[in-house]
C-alpha cells in the first residue's frame, strides 16, 4: 500500500472506533467502512513485467475504452485509454524503459473518465518519454471522482518498463500514444492490469531490419484488473 492509505484510510477508522465506544454503530460501521475502503484502494501490489523486445505494458489496471488513430504534433500514431474503475489498483506504470523528457501538469475539468473528451479535457500529468524504439507518451488523467493526480518521477528521470511512476486518486483515466507503427495487440472491453498486461508491441531492430512480434498475444497477457501474475 501507498503512503497515501495511511492518510485517508487511518483517520475515519479512528472516528470510527470513538463513535462505537459512543453507541453510534450505524456511524461507526461507515466510518470503518470508509477507511478499510481506503487501505483497498491505494494498494501497491508487485507485478511480473513482461520482457518481450519492444512490449508496450499498460500503465494502469482497468479496462480498455479507446484504440483509435490519433495525430500527435503532425505526427501519426495511435491511442489506446484505459478506464480505472474506483476497485481498481491505481498506482500508474511507465508502459515502456526510457527517459523522462516532458512532463507536463494540465489544469482542466472533472469530466467523468468513461467520456471521449475527457483524454483533451480533464487535468491531467503527461509524461513524454524517450525510448530506444521512439518517442511515447501518456498520461494520467483525473475523473469525476477523481480530482488529484500525482507524478512521483520529474523531467530527466530514466526509467524502467513497468516501474511506477505516480497515482489517481478514486477512479481515473490512462492513455498512452504511440508511433503508428505500433502493432497493438489488445482489443476494445479487454481487461489489462498496470505493468504486466501487454498493450502493443513497436517495431524491434534487428541486424538492420525491423521486425517486430507477432500479433497474438496469450490470455496470460490481458490479467483481470486488479489480479497481478504471482
Amino acid at each position: 500500500m501507498v503512503k497515501e492509505g495511511y492518510y485517508f484510510g487511518i483517520p475515519p477508522l479512528l472516528l470510527g472506533v470513538i463513535f462505537f465506544f459512543l453507541h453510534w454503530v450505524v456511524v461507526a460501521a461507515v466510518l470503518a467502512f470508509f477507511g478499510l475502503f481506503c487501505f483497498s484502494f491505494f494498494r501497491n501490489p508487485e507485478r511480473a513485467i513482461p520482457r518481450d523486445p519492444g512490449a508496450i505494458v499498460s500503465p494502469a489496471d482497468g479496462r480498455v475504452v479507446v484504440i483509435t488513430d490519433e495525430p500527435r504534433a503532425g505526427i501519426p500514431g495511435k491511442r489506446i485509454s484505459i478506464f480505472l474503475a474506483v476497485w481498481n489498483v491505481h498506482v500508474n506504470r511507465t508502459p515502456a524503459a526510457g527517459a523522462i523528457t516532458r512532463l507536463d501538469y494540465q489544469p482542466g475539468k472533472f469530466l467523468a473518465a468513461m467520456r471521449a473528451d475527457a483524454s483533451a479535457q480533464n487535468e491531467q500529468n503527461i509524461f513524454t518519454l524517450a525510448t530506444e524504439h521512439g518517442e511515447i507518451v501518456f498520461k494520467q488523467i483525473a475523473g469525476y471522482v477523481a480530482r488529484r493526480v500525482v507524478a512521483w518521477k520529474k523531467v530527466g528521470d530514466v526509467v524502467a518498463r513497468g516501474e511506477r511512476i505516480g497515482l489517481v486518486r478514486f477512479g481515473s483515466r490512462a492513455d498512452v500514444w504511440l508511433p503508428a507503427s505500433a502493432n497493438v495487440v489488445v482489443k476494445l472491453g479487454d481487461h489489462v492490469a498496470g505493468g504486466s498486461s501487454i498493450l502493443a508491441f513497436l517495431p524491434v531492430k534487428s541486424m538492420g531490419l525491423s521486425s517486430s512480434p507477432s500479433a497474438s498475444v496469450s490470455d496470460a497477457n490481458l490479467i483481470s484488473a486488479g489480479q497481478p501474475k504471482p
